[in-house]
């Protein structure tokens, strides 16, 4: 149907594969249980606007690009390293401040105020959500090899087959995006009675995006 072959097989592999833990998720979960539904909804609309670029990248030949000039490879591997890197750090640095303010009753994981903006100038999600995702080369060539398994070659419409297969993946995608937006709400309220507890949490979120970016820096084709 539509030049698509095996569609109950594509979206069980699909929910497999959103629910693997990655640096998107990570931040969206961070970013929820530190500064509320809102905002956690804004970087899923960044992960979900980057994974769309990437997929359209995808069906128009980023793939065979990168082939074709490897450097391009390298230098988005190596921006996409650096920024989950920084990232990575910073989280390090919040985790050390939450860990000096573990005996005050208040703290930035603390249930935020419901009409009350926390750091507007200095908070991006949406922004930082979109950089990871399209800092990370590798997504296209999966996307690519994912995609490619579960598109008929015979097909007339092949472009509305990968369309189709991309709104499935993203409703996918944004249900489990919802899932972690709710959680980490819940999360914060019990960080906030656990100050050293939360501070251990966020630099072990903190490793895991300089965990990342290494693996990221010395991957290959």
């Amino acid at each position: 149907m539509f030049g698509i072959i095996d569609l109950p097989k594509f979206i069980i592999g699909t929910i497999l594969i959103v629910l693997l833990p990655g640096p998107n998720s990570l931040y969206l979960l961070a970013t929820a249980s530190r500064y509320g539904i809102k905002r956690g909804y804004q970087a899923a609309l960044g992960i979900l606007t980057g994974d769309s670029i990437l997929i359209l990248a995808t069906v128009l030949g980023a793939v065979s690009l990168i082939h074709s000039y490897p450097i391009i490879f390298t230098v988005l591997k190596v921006l996409g390293a650096s920024y989950l890197g920084y990232l990575g750090f910073k989280l390090f640095l919040h985790s050390i401040g939450i860990w000096k303010t573990a005996k005050q009753k208040s703290s930035v994981l603390a249930e935020p105020p419901e009409n009350n903006e926390i750091e507007p100038k200095q908070l991006h999600p949406f922004r930082t959500a979109l950089t990871i995702s399209l800092l990370n080369p590798k997504a296209i060539l999966f996307f690519l090899s994912f995609f490619v398994q579960f598109v008929d070659p015979n097909s007339t419409m092949p472009m509305l087959s990968f369309f189709i297969l991309a709104v499935i993946l993203q409703c996918i995608s944004l249900s489990y995006l919802t899932s972690l937006i709710f959680g980490g709400r819940k999360l914060a309220g019990y960080f906030s009675r656990q100050q050293h507890l939360a501070s251990l949490a966020t630099c072990a979120v903190g490793v895991l995006f300089l965990t990342f970016g290494a693996k990221l820096a010395f991957s290959t084709i």
